[in-house]
């Protein structure tokens, strides 16, 4: 099974029901309920979803999104090396450049983001949740 790794908006989409995004990250998440893809999240995504979700909705709702969607993803691990690496990367946002490195380190070759432009210099296939669907049609 095909894993792959969800960038923090693709998760906010669904969390805060982004229009017009959120219809394209729900039908990512059906494929995870199917069995065709395997989805994971970094350990600092958690974070950064409670921190923008808590703004918009309450603390308790955010919580409860969070404890949803780990038992539906692998949330994958942030530690000294993986942020070493990701120093290392010519990569513009420190934040890709974290995911990029932890995705690295768990064998994930596929990021799915809204942002491509973020995640430039990497071996990794980036794709949007558009083309990812598309490439599955």
């Amino acid at each position: 099974m095909k894993r792959i790794l969800f960038d923090t908006n693709i998760i906010l989409d669904i969390a805060l029901k982004r229009n017009p995004f959120f219809n394209d990250a729900f039908k990512l998440f059906e494929l995870i309920d199917e069995k065709k893809i395997t989805g994971s999240i970094t350990a600092t995504t958690v974070t950064d979803i409670y921190f923008i979700s808590k703004k918009e909705k309450r603390h308790c709702e955010a919580i409860q999104f969070i404890n949803s969607l780990i038992k539906v993803v692998d949330v994958i691990g942030v530690d000294k090396e993986v942020i070493l690496n990701a120093l290392s990367l010519k990569i513009f946002d420190f934040e890709d450049a974290v995911q990029i490195s932890a995705a690295e380190f768990s064998e994930i070759n596929t990021i799915i983001t809204r942002n491509k432009s973020d995640f430039v210099n990497t071996v990794k296939q980036i794709l949007t949740p558009v083309k990812f669907l598309d490439l599955l049609a």
